[in-house]
């Protein structure tokens, strides 16, 4: 009997220029694992990633897709809310926080800068941040699972953080942040 073969690199070429027919094929011949990246960071890039890798039966997808097809005014944060719900159990991979005494939970952390702050930032910090202007001496973000403070000029501050969008480890939690940092800046501002 002849063999054929076929390196790994061609098959993946071969999968990502096929119809859908093609990749049933390629996934039978050699196997599903072959064409799914194994870190969950390579195959969670966009919010539809997390929606297919759920699927549509997934409590959290089916309840963004009805409140976003039947409220025609749902606000914004409420959306990506819904969505940073789907990113984040499609990025935790079916793990869920326990609160435990032992259990650590991660959340993703954001900067606020005043204007004067992020003037005298070099460009390499400020593709990270992000800007708060305040014009009073108090500052307020606050935003349902999150809270911060600054008081009397910024002498004074403090954050607190829900569970709700936890993650298993810091690497996702920073992961998410960056990825999707304009979905969490609809959600949190």
């Amino acid at each position: 009997m002849e063999e054929l073969k076929i390196s790994v690199e061609n098959a993946k070429k071969a999968y990502s220029e096929s119809d859908e027919n093609g990749k049933k094929l390629l996934k039978n011949l050699f196997g599903e694992g072959v064409f799914v990246p194994k870190d969950i960071k390579e195959r969670i890039k966009t919010f539809e990633d997390a929606c297919n890798a759920l699927g549509e039966d997934h409590k959290f997808v089916r309840e963004f897709d009805f409140i976003s097809n039947e409220m025609d005014d749902a606000s914004t944060d409420l959306l990506s809310y819904l969505k940073l719900r789907i990113i984040a159990a499609a990025l935790n991979e079916g793990w869920e926080p326990q609160f435990t005494k032992d259990e650590y939970r991660y959340y993703p952390w954001f900067y606020l800068y005043t204007k004067d702050e992020w003037n005298r930032l070099d460009d390499e910090t400020k593709q990270y941040g992000r800007v708060l202007a305040r014009s009073y001496s108090n500052g307020y973000a606050y935003a349902g699972v999150a809270y911060a403070v600054a008081i009397i000029a910024s002498s004074y501050s403090s954050t607190y953080c829900g569970s709700r969008l936890a993650f298993k480890n810091r690497e996702l939690a920073e992961y998410c942040g960056k990825q999707f940092f304009d979905i969490w800046f609809d959600f949190l501002l």
